[in-house]
């Protein structure tokens, strides 16, 4: 088949995040078929953006055709990321006759994150006599109401909406990351035969071999801290209000008597103020280090005791979750202390730690102190159960041949 995927912050390991669009396809050219990814040049979650030279420039990575269409630069979610959105899909639009006549896919899957790429997914699909795909990353408007606080009236939530509808009414599949939308969708006028649900996932060989090793300063800590007795609790990933790390802290204030140091690992926007919340309350068992290399997360995770994930306290995670970190967790082989109320709980279902409820300090600790209390045999065991879990439900191989299935 030919696959023309439609991701506006598509990404690589050249170039950072979104990895979902490059794995998917790296396994989908390994099975034989052609890819065309077609992303802006500038997105807020990519590391490394392409080089531009005010044209749109096409370049291959591992088989995987990408065009990137140049876009301006933005900082934040407002008029900015706007006039990002409004020129992707204004300039993929103008391209639509040249790329359906040249690639001639035979399904165009639109898969942005916000909903409006459906539209100019849709011209193409129309124009190439081709599939038309919805993924679904995030319940756009929903997410933006119930997480942002948006008004259900303003303008952006009623567009959101109006795309929304138009795609599960026109689109021959819709493939979903989240696995309990089934409701919702219905609701909003999908006929429910058109539903796939393929969650996120991992590449099985960026877990085997020898990982990257650490940097001094991380390695050494680490290592200190085992070397005292202490059970290490880490946590590698974005650090922003969704990830609800003052739970965490909050919990570690309770923890002062116990054998267990906390090691946080990532950015973002609350890392600064959570950092200035240890030194200020004299937490001395928590520590925080800068982001690594993707590479260098296996071996991290290697070495820690407990892996640790939380959220916030909110009905929209009633539709399920599906966060990369947890599937690193899981493969891993780490003990999880998950802190969540959502529709689904891959911890649980795979017997790999302990789920306690969201935005709860002292279920936190107890939860903590429960977990440092196993002996590591039983720890490993809880991390074995996980992986094979992982394996066999998020594997990448796993995952794009269930896409290709759903398109078939």
């Amino acid at each position: 088949m030919r696959l023309l995927l439609v991701n506006h912050y598509a990404g690589s390991p050249a170039h950072g995040m979104e990895f979902r669009p490059y794995y998917l396809a790296r396994e989908w050219v390994r099975a034989g078929h052609e890819v065309l990814i077609v992303a802006a040049s500038y997105s807020h979650v990519r590391a490394v953006q392409p080089e531009m030279q005010g044209l749109a420039r096409e370049e291959v990575i591992d088989g995987i055709r990408y065009r990137w269409l140049p876009t301006p630069h933005y900082g934040g979610n407002g008029v900015g990321r706007l006039r990002n959105i409004l020129s992707f899909l204004r300039q993929l639009r103008g391209d639509a006759w040249r790329l359906t006549g040249e690639f001639r896919p035979d399904a165009v899957i639109a898969s942005s994150t916000y909903p409006m790429d459906v539209w100019v997914a849709r011209k193409l699909a129309r124009l190439a006599r081709a599939k038309l795909v919805y993924e679904v990353h995030d319940l756009w408007p929903l997410s933006l109401i119930e997480l942002s606080g948006m008004s259900p009236r303003h303008p952006f939530a009623l567009l959101c909406g109006k795309a929304e509808a138009d795609a599960y009414r026109e689109a021959d599949r819709v493939v979903s990351m989240l696995p309990c939308v089934h409701e919702h969708m219905a609701s909003r006028g999908l006929d429910l035969a058109k539903l796939h649900i393929v969650p996120n996932g991992f590449a099985p060989e960026e877990w085997q071999g020898s990982s990257a090793p650490l940097g001094a300063d991380l390695d050494a800590h680490l290592a200190a801290e085992h070397a005292a007795g202490r059970v290490v609790v880490g946590y590698a990933g974005s650090m922003g209000l969704p990830n609800a790390l003052d739970v965490l802290l909050d919990a570690a204030a309770r923890l002062q008597d116990a054998p267990l140091s906390v090691v946080l690992v990532g950015s973002g926007h609350e890392a600064q103020r959570l950092a200035g919340r240890v030194q200020a309350e004299g937490l001395r068992h928590v520590r925080f280090f800068p982001p690594i290399p993707k590479a260098q997360i296996p071996t991290f995770l290697s070495r820690i005791d407990i892996a640790y994930i939380g959220w916030q306290r909110t009905p929209i995670y009633r539709f399920g979750i599906a966060p990369n970190k947890l599937i690193d967790y899981l493969m891993a082989g780490r003990a999880v202390l998950h802190s969540v109320q959502a529709g689904n709980d891959p911890v649980a279902e795979a017997d790999a730690g302990l789920t306690v409820p969201p935005e709860d300090p002292d279920a936190v600790a107890q939860g903590l102190r429960q977990l440092a209390a196993l002996t590591p045999a039983e720890r490993r065991a809880m991390g074995e159960r996980g992986r094979a879990y992982a394996l066999a439900h998020h594997a990448y191989p796993v995952l794009a041949a269930r896409f290709i299935q759903a398109l078939s």
